[in-house]
Formats: structure tokens, sequence, C-alpha cells
């Protein structure tokens, strides 16, 4: 028996160096690694008719495969448009792939929070592994890379190091003063003296003589005077701070590979106006901190799962300033689109004023498919966790932007079991799922992951949908 008479998964078969490479699907209906040829240095037991090694996709045979096959390790992707594809059950890769493949963007396939891995009971290697085993199945080859997201302090920060991410989100959200926005200026001169001077190599004299004047943005202005200056220093000064440490930690910890490092102040309570963002760059490129990625919270709403909500006409003006504010900066980092999932009114506009200069990051609604076809085929099952859902949400959404109600999540008992799926594009059932995962895994876990095992194919078709129309607009567009 040749090795390639196996139940291989045709699209992952490679060759290299003499040696055959493949996932197959086991008698179990698992998959399992091939190795023909050079197998030393992988554990698994030899097929007695073909002579292959079969090998459990373990984080030790994802580790030598990687350091065989070049194009399984993540890499930095620079100001590449990129997406992030957060996969909450490590088996959403492939449908990931199906979507982004020909659309121009840079896909990063392996992206959780601690904040997520938390609620999933994953590790930073688990994640990264089963996002590199996606990328063979498919057949990847065009690059990827792999986001620590939303890091908050230093302490997040060495198993995603140790794991081999390449993309490292730095989240000083706790350490911004949203008061600033509305304090007078004898409070914002009192409040300045209190930020760390010695740590940021300044005063508040030289701050204000450094950026006072008119900056012109190639048609558009932006003043900075004595009271916004002071008042963008307050309310991020110490944010700039914390992250100046984060990166340096992450630079300590990396050495000098390149990596790509993004700042997120998406998750504060106020938006970001544009002096601030003027501010922030500035402070952060003087402070020596090379980045990729911006993440401003813009005006209106981005919620977890849905739509933007507010004026799409005033969100491109926002856009537009912070679009020229890059540019000012010479295009040297991305506008990053957090909670980015099914904003597809706004994907057109941040295109259009940073010239694809844009990172988005979805991560929930990969899940919310899972659960489509749960509802699909297992509605009884899917009547379970919408019960759930419904006991957890008052608690679980009290870390995440969502305003879904209660009482205005349709009653599952009115509907047909060939209605259920529809509540996946009903908002407040919608936003309610989203958020609820973690206590969902908990309870429900193993019977998700073997219904998404026996209906794969389904999942992956739905992941493709769901991402083809978010990233229609992004084709012929990129940078």
């Amino acid at each position: 028996m040749n090795f390639e008479d196996l139940p291989l998964i045709a699209t992952s078969h490679v060759s290299a160096d003499g040696t055959h490479y493949a996932l197959m699907i086991a008698a179990d209906d698992q998959k399992k690694l091939v190795v023909y040829g050079d197998s030393a240095a992988f554990d698994g037991v030899v097929h007695p008719e073909s002579g292959a090694l079969l090998c459990r996709l373990t984080a030790h045979n994802a580790r030598v495969l990687r350091e065989r096959l070049a194009w399984l390790r993540p890499i930095p992707l620079g100001t590449r448009t990129s997406g992030g594809f957060g996969d909450r059950l490590g088996c959403a890769t492939v449908g990931h792939l199906l979507a982004t493949a020909g659309s121009g963007v840079m896909p990063v396939l392996a992206q959780q929070s601690v904040r997520e891995n938390a609620r999933t009971g994953r590790t930073p290697q688990q994640v990264l592994d089963d996002a590199m085993w996606g990328a063979f199945e498919f057949g990847w080859r065009d690059g990827w890379g792999a986001d620590a997201d939303h890091l908050k302090a230093v302490e997040d920060i060495p198993p995603f190091v140790e794991a081999g991410y390449t993309f490292y989100t730095i989240d000083p959200g706790d350490h911004v003063d949203d008061s600033a926005d509305s304090d007078d200026l004898p409070t914002l001169k009192r409040k300045v003296t209190t930020l760390d001077w010695t740590a940021l190599a300044s005063s508040p004299d030289d701050l204000v003589k450094r950026l006072s004047g008119t900056v012109n943005l190639g048609g558009l202005t932006l003043d900075l005077n004595e009271e916004t200056i002071l008042r963008a220093a307050v309310k991020y000064g110490s944010a700039v701070l914390h992250a100046v440490t984060m990166a340096g930690h992450i630079r300590d910890l990396i050495g000098d590979k390149s990596f790509d490092l993004e700042v997120s102040v998406d998750e504060t309570n106020s938006t970001t106006a544009h002096v601030e963002h003027f501010y922030i760059v500035s402070e952060l490129k003087r402070l020596g901190v090379t980045f990729t990625s911006l993440a401003p919270r813009f005006v209106g709403r981005f919620e977890k799962g849905v739509d933007y909500i507010g004026d799409l006409n005033t969100l491109s003006d926002d856009i537009a300033v912070h679009g020229a504010i890059m540019r000012h900066f010479g295009d040297s980092y991305k506008l990053s689109l957090h909670t980015g999932s099914d904003k597809f009114g706004v994907y057109p506009i941040a295109l259009r004023h940073t010239n694809g200069l844009v990172h988005l990051k979805t991560a929930g609604t990969s899940y919310l498919e899972a659960l489509r076809v749960m509802a699909n085929v297992q509605p009884a099952l899917f009547r379970d966790v919408l019960a759930l859902a419904r006991e957890h949400y008052e608690e679980d959404r009290k870390t995440y932007h969502v305003s879904a109600l209660l009482d205005k999540l349709p009653d599952p008992a009115t509907l047909t079991d060939d209605a259920l799926a529809g509540l996946l594009d009903q908002f407040d059932a919608r936003q309610i799922l989203h958020v609820t995962y973690g206590s969902m895994l908990d309870a429900y876990g193993a019977e998700l992951a073997a219904m998404l095992q026996a209906h794969e194919v389904a999942y992956h078709a739905g992941l493709k949908t769901h991402f083809d129309r978010h990233l229609a607009a992004f084709r012929g567009v990129t940078a």
C-alpha cells in the first residue's frame, strides 16, 4: 500500500526535501498528520502497510512541522491591508481562508485576547497551532499573522512570545482618563503635573511648545492649542507610558526579530479626538515606539456582532481626518477597526480615507456561524444554548460593548425548528449569543465540537459566505 492510498486531504499534501506531509481523516474521523520520509523528529505510530508515520495534531508535532515548512510560521504583515479572523473554537481557519483567498487581504489567522482565552480555556499555543493546522489543511502559502490581542499587562505577554506570535496588540485602556473630556483648563493644568514626566522625557511646557500650532493635513487642518494639548495629555499620557512599557517588554522578550505592534484605545468610554490621535502618535514616535497600527475609538457605536450604529456621513468625516493624520506621519501605520464584524457600511469609508491602510478585526461572528450550523442540524441543542445565553447574558455582557435587551429576544417556543437559524440574524439574539460564548462552552463545548466535526463542510461554507460579504469592499483597494 502506498502512503498516497491513505485517505489524505489533498489540499494539504506537500513534498519538501524528499519528505511528504499531509493530513488524513483517520478511522475515528479525527485528523492526523501523515509523514512519509524523514519522520525522525515527529511523535507518531508507523502505519504498517504504507510505512508512513501517523501523528496526532499535538503542539510538538506542530512545532516540528513549522520548522520544516516555513510558510506555516506566522510572519509580521507590516502595513499591508490585513484582516484578523478570531477563531474561538479552533476549527474555523479553512473557512476563513476560503473567503480570504484572492481578496488581497493578508490574514491574521491566530487572534485571541487574554479575555477570550480565559473564557474558552485555550492557551496561546493552542490558538496558534489550531490556526497553523488549518492553514496546512487549506494549502495556504501566502503568509499569515498571529495576534496576541488586547494585552493589558506585562504578565500577559510571555506565553504569546513563547508560542511564536508576530503581532501584539497593546490595550492601555485602563490607563485612559476619560474624565479629561469634561475637565476645565485649571483642572487639566493640575492633572497634567501628576504625569510621570521623567519617564516621558519631557515637561508640560515642552509638550505644549512642541505641539502647538496648525497642522496642514492636505486640505484639512488640525489646530493644537494649550487646552487641547493638555486635554490629550491628561487623557492619554499614562496610556502612552503604559504602551511604551509594554512595547519595551515585548522587544526584550523577542530580541531582534521583527513583529507587528498595535496600540488600541478603542475600548474606552469616549471617542478619540483628532488632536488626541495626533498626540498619541507624536509621543509614541518621540519615545521610540515603532508600531504598525492604531485603533482609535471612532464616533458612533461599534458593537459586537451587528452593523455600525450611527450616522455614516458623520463617521466618514471623522475617519477622513484620522486618515489624514495617518498620512501626515508618512503612512507608517494602519488604522485598525476593532469590533469590525458586520460593519458593512464602514468598510468602503475606511478604505477610501486610508487608501487601503486598514486592519480589520473580527472574532465572535465566526462562533455565531457555528451556532447557525447547530440551529440547522441540532435544533434541540440550540434551544438549550439559547436558554443558557438568556440566563448568563447580564453577567457575561459586562466586559463588552453591546446594547441587546433580553426582553427583545424572540421567544424560541414560538418558533419552529426551521426558523431557529433566523435568530442569528436578529439584533438582540445575535449579541446575546455572541457574548455568552464562555458560559456556553463550559456547558456544551463537547457537544458543539462533535457537531462541528460532523458538519465541518457546512461550517466552512457558512464562514466563506459570511466573510465574503466582509471582504467584498476590500477587493482591488488593498495596500
